[in-house]
């Protein structure tokens, strides 16, 4: 099952996607709509006012998410392309809502920045509330999964140790198009201006969604709509000889195979 937040004239509407149409679940979002706890059977058996798939203008899967935590170092290509050892706990640093755009809204690269860089990733969801998860529990909290980039301002990123001033730039991060709740996630890719950046398998993962709910949840109760996105695999532009960065007019293409598409068109910020 496929669910998605889509732009209508009234708004935004949480929907179920299908073979020929997207059905109105009656909610204004995604997030909104997993805190019902029966959200699987309202999904299932909603019939609400209907959209053709041509139509769809589909808004970032999760607008207002609660949390929304990324993971650095989680794909062992990508350690070991950096230059680092395997980490013994997740790297975890937060993007906020304003940051995020959905599947075919541009990226915004930030105007002080000339080092924008793609990172392709797998999205996890939260469908149920936890705290101090077992891995059962953890696996159990998963709605689904999506697709997400985390696009990056390299330059800012590197000016401390601390990463989330090169992360969360507004309008930067592009999350869906919608969210698979019976999926296995296959392949991750990327591509900028038709060139194959990234490429991997999602079994390349560290640390698996289930053990990063559960790592979190250590932390902080973790909620419906709240958003993990899971890591990028080896390619990006910062680490190329020479580095490659993205630039106006960039053509950025993520893909998770069994998830979704991506298809994101670079701006420079005004």
């Amino acid at each position: 099952m496929k669910l998605a937040t889509i732009r209508t004239a009234a708004g935004t509407a949480a929907v179920r996607v299908d073979q020929h149409d997207a059905v109105e679940l009656g909610a204004p979002d995604v997030g909104t709509f997993l805190a019902d706890p029966g959200w699987r059977d309202r999904a299932a058996t909603a019939d609400g006012p209907r959209h053709p798939l041509s139509s769809l203008e589909y808004a970032t899967l999760v607008p207002k998410p609660e949390k929304v935590f990324c993971v650095g170092l989680n794909y062992r290509t990508h350690i070991l392309e950096m230059g680092r050892e395997l980490p013994e706990y997740p790297t975890l640093f937060a993007k906020f809502a304003r940051a995020l755009v959905g599947a075919s809204d541009p990226i915004v690269a930030p105007a002080g920045s000339p080092k924008v860089d793609w990172e392709a990733e797998l999205g996890v969801v939260i469908g149920t509330q936890v705290r101090h998860a077992t891995p059962e529990q953890a696996a159990a909290a998963i709605a689904g999964y999506t697709v997400v980039n985390d696009i990056t301002a390299r330059d800012f990123q590197n000016r401390t140790v601390e990463w989330l001033q090169g992360k969360t730039f507004e309008r930067s991060t592009p999350v869906g198009p919608w969210l698979v709740t019976d999926t296995v996630p296959g392949e991750i890719s990327c591509e900028v201006d038709g060139d194959v950046v990234q490429k991997a398998d999602t079994s390349d993962l560290v640390f698996s969604p289930a053990e990063l709910i559960a790592y979190i949840s250590q932390i902080i109760t973790l909620v419906p709509g709240d958003l993990i996105a899971t890591g990028t695999p080896g390619g990006v532009g910062h680490a190329r000889k020479p580095p490659r960065y993205l630039a106006a007019g960039s053509t950025v293409v993520t893909r998770v195979e069994g998830v979704g598409e991506l298809r994101n068109v670079v701006v420079r910020e005004d």
